[in-house]
């Protein structure tokens, strides 16, 4: 038997009704691109299952990992196919044993997206079970069993596997629309932008900084932590805007305990043109509320005052930090972003910045500021960065616009 490795789409897509055909063939071209180098081919993909050719030992690694970051993947096995026929199965389980590991125990389990199939998923269980059971004299054990054997049904087509893998499920990222995240070199953005990939939005990041302020470390952290990121939606735009000229204008005109609160304001007011720019529909925020002073409901209702015509999505918003910190280390950014750098926010900040701002107050601070020009230079003056994924070879996987 040559084995295939089939994909098991996110069973939240079966709920979707007449829209399911759409939201199987965005994550059939996602994983037509994610397995792109790894010597995998689509054979076939299907309204919740994809089949692809298998790429050998020495590629199933790189394969392994591409469709373990792959949003819409529920599981993923590396399986054989025969006809979907009793005395075929029985014969393929035969053959399967030779290669499995030594077991104790066994079970099966069956499934069928083949209704048409004669036997139901319980007869089958019950039929296959008692042939191996004849076969190899191997106790049954249906809550920790040493060897599960699985058979999946479809078309016509059983497949028969000894392991398979999770994904990280979610919905395929494409379907849910385009977003801006702003991105900070902390724990929490890197989580809500990743947040909002696994329920189908494409991401594209702003940075900002205090450059030439402070050094620049916090844009190479940015640079990081994209490259992280874009692993799970193939291609990222990041913009690094200069908040400097704004930082010092709010240093001359406004009370120190207010500059953090101006600060977020006009990011918020740079990110949406940018979003603007970028067709986006919605911003994200790492925001959780009450961790920092910037993140009270008075403070984070001051600072949102100033958009104009789009939503702000806050998916950590009721998180723990260590929920956040979890989800981090998983996510493989946290090691990443506890690395000391200057963040703009942080700069000239004092002591006991204001936890509950009035936005009449903020408002009236800012009509010394040109505040359309301010944002309008901050926006022209941004560096575009471009990434991909899987990397290029001989490229580097930022590209300089």
């Amino acid at each position: 038997m040559e084995p295939r490795v089939t994909v098991n789409f996110f069973h939240e897509i079966a709920l979707k009704g007449d829209n399911r055909p759409m939201f199987s063939r965005q994550v059939a071209a996602n994983i037509r691109h994610a397995i792109d180098g790894t010597g995998a081919h689509m054979l076939n993909a299907r309204p919740m299952t994809a089949a692809l050719t298998y790429p050998g030992n020495d590629k199933w690694p790189v394969l392994k990992e591409r469709l373990e970051h792959l949003p819409g993947v529920e599981r993923f096995a590396r399986a054989y196919p025969v006809l979907a026929a009793l005395d075929a199965m029985q014969a393929g389980i035969r053959e399967l044993l030779t290669i499995a590991p030594k077991a104790r125990s066994f079970r099966i389990t069956a499934s069928r997206s083949d209704k048409n199939f004669p036997l139901t998923s319980p007869d089958l269980n019950a039929k296959l079970g008692d042939f191996v059971k004849t076969e190899t004299g191997l106790a049954v054990s249906l809550l920790a069993p040493d060897l599960n054997i699985r058979v999946h049904i479809e078309h016509g087509t059983a497949y028969l596997s000894l392991e398979d893998w999770p994904g990280i499920r979610g919905m395929p990222v494409g379907v849910s629309g385009h977003v801006v995240a702003l991105l900070s070199g902390g724990i929490d953005s890197p989580v809500a932008a990743y947040q909002m990939m696994l329920r189908g939005c494409r991401v594209t990041f702003v940075h900002f900084h205090s450059f030439p302020l402070v050094e620049g470390t916090s844009r190479e952290k940015a640079e990081d932590l994209v490259n992280v990121l874009t692993r799970y939606q193939f291609r990222s735009r990041l913009h690094m805007v200069s908040l400097a000229d704004i930082q010092k204008r709010i240093l001359l005109d406004a009370p120190p305990e207010y500059r953090v609160v101006l600060y977020r304001r006009f990011m918020l007011r740079i990110a949406e043109e940018i979003a603007r720019r970028e067709h986006a529909l919605a911003l994200i925020t790492g925001e959780s509320l009450g961790q920092v002073a910037s993140q009270t409901l008075e403070n984070m209702q001051a600072i949102s005052l100033v958009m104009q015509r789009l939503p702000i999505l806050r998916p950590l918003i009721a998180y723990e930090k260590e929920d956040i910190v979890r989800h981090a280390r998983k996510l493989g950014t946290y090691d990443i972003s506890i690395q000391p750098d200057q963040d703009c926010c942080s700069l000239f900040v004092p002591n006991h910045p204001v936890t509950r701002a009035v936005p009449e107050d903020v408002t009236k601070m800012e009509e010394p500021l040109d505040v359309s020009t301010m944002v309008q230079a901050a926006v022209d003056a941004a560096d575009l960065r471009r990434f991909t994924w899987p990397p290029v070879p001989g490229r580097a996987t930022a590209l300089d616009h």
